[in-house]
This record gives structure tokens, sequence and C-alpha cells, in this order.
């Protein structure tokens, strides 16, 4: 297809093969696949090879460690359970995470662990769904005592920033800690995303990873999704790199054959644990644009899909996020810098670069980025091998969304 008021120009995908080709030719990114959709159109691109060194070219069914970019899949499972009244918004979470309840709050985000007040309420299931529950992972204060003691107990393994132990355990280990805001006070990446695991896996009475599949993956029918990659598919998951930020040599960061992701965890992370390829994540963000649908069926509520992927930060919290993103831009290779969160997933609320207001996802420390554009009907996903240790794999990243947005020819 050329023209057209559905598609892209041929030009414009052009020259994204172009922009994408030069991170591969230029030696700092293996590999990578790049999946473009827009109305009825959609354009892969498979470049590189699955190693640093060569090896087998990557393909479109190549499945990568979706780290972070797991949130906005992962709370899918959430919004079922709303849809169905087995949650509600503004429950306290005490009856099924007796864990979190009666918090105390520390009198100071970067003070010591003894200094707290009581929490002036119960954490409920927006907190959670909005990560405004009081805990996360402060990236700009990792030498805070909070920080310190959440790899102390092993809340997050040091190497490896997926939980280790399993779910009951894990949750013992976080509620030994205070929380560092009062529930509902601001917005801290990451904690409540696998917190969201376990409340799921405790209202159902069924593990995270098969509910989340029976109601999400399989209506959708990803099926290279999930929470490990099986020893039938292993050679079609590259090793992970996490280059060397003072070389740049390619340090294996995670196997693939008996890596982190060759076996079922312990811990099935909602906040990062999550293996796919470009076709599965292109399912689930065409059925959020499509509000819920999937062909004839119906997996989420209009609603529901309203409610994820529209903004639901307060102007206090926007206004903390917003400082917080700017003020990292620099340790963040310039991702993160959307403004709003919807449940799981950022929500663009200015304009900052190409892409316009109300653009929804994610990105993922493993080198991926997936969102979709509710204006422009469009779902733009790249998957890369090459974490970000170095700013490789983000400016990668940030070059296939500028010239993608230069490829809309209407």
């Amino acid at each position: 297809m050329g023209r057209g008021n559905t598609g892209f120009s041929d030009a414009g995908l052009r020259r994204l093969r172009e922009v994408l080709l030069r991170h591969v030719e230029s030696g700092r990114i293996p590999g990578l696949v790049a999946l473009v959709g827009r109305g009825e159109e959609i354009h892969v691109e498979a470049i590189g090879t699955m190693r640093h060194d060569g090896g087998a070219p990557m393909r479109r069914d190549t499945i990568f460690r979706m780290a972070s970019t797991t949130k906005p899949v992962a709370v899918a499972a959430a919004m079922v359970l709303l849809d169905e009244c087995r949650l509600r918004l503004d429950d306290p979470v005490d009856q099924w995470l007796p864990e979190l309840a009666d918090r105390q709050v520390l009198k100071r985000p970067d003070g010591p662990l003894d200094d707290t007040v009581p929490a002036r309420r119960p954490i409920t299931v927006r907190d959670l769904l909005t990560s405004t529950f009081g805990l996360g992972l402060e990236t700009t204060a990792m030498g805070s005592p909070m920080m310190a003691v959440l790899f102390e107990q092993g809340v997050y393994g040091q190497d490896w920033l997926l939980p280790a132990p399993e779910p009951d355990e894990w949750m013992r280990r976080l509620g030994t800690l205070p929380l560092m805001y009062q529930p509902g006070e601001r917005w801290q990446y990451n904690i409540s995303d696998d917190v969201l695991g376990v409340l799921v896996a405790r209202v159902t009475g069924r593990p995270f990873e098969m509910f989340l599949r029976e109601r999400i993956l399989d209506p959708l029918d990803m099926k290279d999704t999930g929470f490990h990659v099986p020893a039938d598919k292993i050679d079609r998951l590259p090793p992970l790199y996490a280059p060397d930020p003072q070389t740049g040599e390619f340090l294996v960061a995670d196997e693939a054959e008996g890596g982190h992701h060759s076996k079922p965890p312990a811990f099935p992370s909602g906040g990062g644990g999550l293996d796919s390829t470009v076709d599965d994540y292109h399912a689930y963000f065409r059925m959020l644009l499509n509000q819920g649908r999937h062909g004839s069926q119906r997996i989420l509520s209009r609603p529901s899909v309203e409610l994820m992927t529209t903004n639901r930060l307060t102007p206090e919290q926007l206004t903390a996020r917003e400082t917080w993103a700017r003020n990292i831009v620099h340790l963040s290779h310039g991702q993160g810098q959307h403004g709003g969160w919807g449940f799981g997933m950022a929500v663009r609320t200015y304009r900052g670069d190409f892409a316009p207001l109300g653009q929804f996802g994610w990105d993922g420390g493993a080198g991926t980025t997936t969102y979709a554009d509710p204006a422009n009907q469009l779902v733009g996903i790249l998957l890369t091998q090459t974490g970000m240790s170095t700013p490789d794999s983000a400016r990668a990243i940030h070059d296939f969304w500028t010239t993608l947005y230069q490829a809309i020819d209407d």
C-alpha cells in the first residue's frame, strides 16, 4: 500500500528501515525486530542477528524479554476483575493482602526506617493500579535506607530487577517495610505492578499466569507470550546484553539456555517478567485501540480500556512525576517523558516530542518499546536484545518513534 488515509508513505517506511539499519550497522545493537501497524496495514522489519558475534538472523517470531513493557499487558488481569465486580477501585486491599494492612510511613522518604508515622488510610486497589500506594523503585535515591533494604531483604535481586522469592514470601518481606509516602500521595515506579499480580492470584485463587493466560493471552492468540520460554522455543530467544557503560563491550546479562527465562520463575512479575513477540504485542495493543474488542470477542469492557489508557494521576501527582522524569532525563536516556500515567502504562499529557497527546504504552530496560496512538490509530513496537546500561537501545527507540511519525502521510 502506498498512500491513503490509513497507512504509511513508502518513502517514510524506507527511511524507517534505513534508520534502524544504521543502529545495527553501527555495531551497537546486534539485532532488532520492529512492527508498525495503522488501520489494516502492518509492516515488519527484522534486522541483524540474535548474538553480537553473528549467528542466527533476527526473525519476525523472535521472542524478547519485554522487561517493563510487561506492565501494560499484565495489568489487564486486574481490569477483568474490575469488570466482573470481583474488585472495586476504592476497596482497601487488606482482606487479600494482609501484609500491607496497618502501614507505617517514613517521615522523610530518604530518612531512617524507624522514623515513621502511621498511614492516614489503608492502601486501595486504585493505589496499586496507579502506582501510588506508597512504595516504588526510586531511581534518583538509590542510596536511601529504603532502597538499600529492598535489595538487602531480597525484595529485588541486586543484578536482576525482578522478585526472586515466591509471592507469599515476597509479600512477607514487603510487609516488614514502612511505606515511603502516604497511600495515594505520589506516583512511584514498579513495585505496585508486582503487588497487583499477587492481588489477582489471591482474588481468583489461581496462579497469576494461569488467570492472565485464560482471560487475556489465549483469547488474543498470544501464543508466544508468557513468564518463561519453553524448551521447544528457546532457540527463538536471544541472549540479553548489558553493554559495559565504559567500554561498550557486550556483556551477557542473561543467557537464553539456562538463563532466567528458560524455566518458570518462582514469582511471575507483572512489573517486568513477560517474554513475547511483535505480533503478540500488536494483537494486545490493537485490542486496546479497538476499545476492548478482538474480532467478534470482547476481552475488556470499553470503560475499562478508557481507564487504563487515559491519565489517572491528580494534578499534584502529575507535577511530581513530570519533575522526576525531567530530573532523570540523563539517567533514563530520555525515556519516560510523557507526563501522565493510566493503569500499568504511561499516557502522554504534554507534547514533548513527535508523538501526540493521548499516546499510551511503555518502554523496557531490556531495550523494548510499545505504544498505541488513538489519534492516528497507530501501534508501534521495537524489540531489541540490548539492555539500557548504555544509551544505545534508547537512542534506537527514540529514532524509531521520530521516523515512524514522519511516515504517517495523510
